[in-house]
């Protein structure tokens, strides 16, 4: 089956690849047209997925394509935009069509769960490889940043961490758990839920947000540089998944403070929407708060710094 034939029995057809909404044309020409509306502003997010990097060899290629786009979509959720439409560039070997079956089944599903559309991409021979570009709107001049951080405000995170770096050492068998934990800490891992709600909810309040992929030391990181600010954590009112803790209830912090992967967001918030917050949000965590300074320190349960040697996740 040549490319085009591929890509047009395989994605082309896909019912997550219907115009619909600001999406007036999608696969068939060599541009998608999208309908920004009047006062909205397009954000634009990129990611690349390795094999062998950012998900083990042989994955199942519909947990595969869940995993990617939530992922991506995660990036609108941080900026509190509204999905819209991404595009896919993908390497492969060689044209599976039982694997690129499995794995726009597991797209179709992530994109109606975040009602986003595919409108266009590219295929090529290759190390496999997944690259998605996500876009959304949000309202002009209030998408969230990372740079706005104050002191005195609040910091916290929006729900439990560390599942998905326990679930690493379930795929790779270096622990062994009961079928209930494994399951738990898998669907963490490969059904990640972009915080969609929660970020177009925290427009318009002054909060400072981005999600949780290298590690929540490493990002908090990343917020308190953007912003000029110092960030401390409290690491007793860090929230860690139920699930890492039973895997490991000696390193369940360490996965929750440096793992990664978790993609929820972390995020400053002033004091006076906390109660609105936790209403609408009660998975939400107060973890620490920001001041002046720079960094971000980790406080134990009597005030002391923590040492870390690993704050997340590098590349390189």
């Amino acid at each position: 089956m040549h490319e085009f034939e591929l890509i047009r029995q395989i994605f082309r057809d896909a019912g997550y690849a219907r115009p619909q909404g600001a999406v007036a044309h999608s696969i068939g020409d060599d541009c998608a047209l999208l309908n920004v509306p009047t006062g909205q502003q397009l954000a634009v997010s990129t990611d690349s997925l390795l094999e062998g990097v950012h998900f083990p060899a042989g994955t199942d290629s519909f947990l595969l394509g869940q995993r990617a786009l939530a992922v991506a979509v995660s990036d609108l959720a941080a900026m509190g935009a509204t999905p819209i439409a991404f595009t896919l560039a993908l390497s492969l070997p060689q044209a599976d069509v039982d694997w690129l079956r499995g794995f726009s089944r597991g797209l179709e599903v992530m994109a109606h769960k975040t009602a986003i559309t595919l409108v266009g991409g590219d295929t090529t021979r290759g190390p496999l490889n997944i690259g998605l570009t996500v876009m959304g709107t949000v309202p002009a001049g209030q998408a969230l940043l990372r740079s706005t951080a104050q002191p005195g405000q609040q910091l916290w995170v929006s729900g439990p961490l560390g599942a998905a770096a326990a679930a690493l050492r379930v795929l790779d068998g270096s622990c062994v758990i009961d079928e209930t934990t494994s399951a738990a800490l898998l669907a963490s891992y490969w059904t990640p839920e972009p915080q969609l709600r929660l970020g177009q909810w925290l427009l318009g309040r002054g909060a400072a947000v981005l999600d949780v992929s290298d590690g929540l030391l490493a990002d908090a990181g990343h917020l308190a540089t953007e912003s000029g600010v110092q960030v401390v954590i409290e690491q007793a009112l860090v929230p860690v998944s139920s699930a890492a803790s039973v895997l490991s209830a000696e390193q369940a912090l360490s996965w929750a403070l440096t793992g990664g992967d978790d993609y929820q967001l972390v995020f400053s918030l002033s004091a006076d929407q906390a109660v609105a917050l936790q209403e609408q949000f009660p998975a939400a965590s107060r973890i620490g708060y920001v001041c002046t300074g720079q960094g971000v320190l980790l406080l134990d349960g009597q005030g002391q710094v923590v040492g870390v040697e690993r704050a997340g996740y590098q590349h390189f």
